[in-house]
């Protein structure tokens, strides 16, 4: 009888050695696929992976509604986003142009989706004319704040020095800001991409605490992108999302770094936006074109992993 049982265990153990090798040798594989820093970076083998990796944080899916809209318009998407948003596991903000803020602000009352503005004055109050305050905002119920929109940047000549006052002035409110960056196709191409995206980090978050990261989210958007139909692949939006989130372990701490909310933007729509959020560094979205659709927000708000 104590012979069976010997015999018994050394089964087990073979079993269980043979596991362990299997395991190993998968694991192998996993990491042999996974390229260098500078290169794109493999998507990852498992999706169960990828969220187990960014469990500390939690996805944001943002729309910028840009100029877009006129009131009852904005009225009837509101109620359409705060109710596709009820079973969602990321959170949701939309940023709406500054006439419907009040409006929408009602609407999405006892709703989990947040109110965002797309721009915010560097000034606190005066002859600015055009300008709006923190205050201002605050007083209608936001609670994010855009800076360093490409469009802003490019079209509307904003400097990093100017994106990081503004930037400081959202954060000295309390409010919440995702602050965009990102690269021209011709400094994708010619492999700039990350040293871009570093410099305009520098410049909009100079004199911005780690303590202040809190209130942080960075939107990564390729400029050649936005509105282009165009979209990065995974790999190219991971691998950035690598180098941003490397950026602050470097520049602030690993801690930091890995709270980081990073969000990928640039043509998100209902048929990318899965395998996007499978990648372990994107953190989110921010929505352009798709979140003035109803039906194709609430199906990005509800992506699947």
């Amino acid at each position: 009888g104590n012979w069976k049982v010997h015999d018994q265990i050394k089964a087990m153990r073979v079993l269980i050695l043979l596991s362990a090798l299997t395991a190993c040798a998968g694991a192998s594989v996993g990491v042999a696929s996974r390229r260098g820093f500078a290169q794109s970076v493999a998507r990852p083998a498992s999706r169960v992976t990828s969220r187990v990796t960014m469990a500390a944080r939690t996805a944001l899916i943002a729309g910028n509604w840009k100029m877009n809209t006129v009131l009852s318009e904005a009225v009837a998407l509101a109620k359409v986003v705060a109710d596709a948003s009820q079973g969602a596991a990321a959170d949701v903000t939309i940023c709406v142009p500054f006439p419907y803020l009040d409006a929408v602000s009602r609407v999405l009352a006892g709703s989990k989706v947040g109110l965002g503005a797309q721009d915010v004055c560097e000034y606190d109050k005066g002859a600015y004319t055009g300008g709006v305050s923190t205050a201002m905002l605050q007083s209608v119920g936001c609670s994010y704040v855009l800076t360093g929109h490409s469009e802003r940047r490019a079209i509307f000549g904003e400097s990093d020095e100017l994106i990081n006052k503004k930037t400081r002035k959202v954060l000295a409110a309390g409010l919440k800001c995702i602050l965009c960056v990102g690269e021209l196709k011709e400094q994708r191409e010619d492999g700039s991409t990350d040293q871009v995206v570093a410099t305009q980090l520098v410049g909009g978050l100079k004199g911005v605490s780690e303590a202040e990261l809190a209130n942080i989210v960075i939107a990564y958007e390729p400029v050649w992108a936005i509105g282009t139909g165009l979209t990065a692949t995974p790999e190219q939006a991971q691998e950035t999302h690598a180098a941003v989130r490397k950026w602050f372990a470097a520049n602030y701490s690993p801690a930091a770094a890995e709270k980081m909310v990073i969000q990928y933007g640039g043509s998100v729509t209902p048929d990318t936006v899965d395998e996007l959020m499978s990648c372990p560094d994107i953190d989110g979205a921010l929505v352009g074109g798709a979140s003035l659709i109803g039906d194709k927000f609430a199906r990005i708000i509800n992506f699947v992993v």
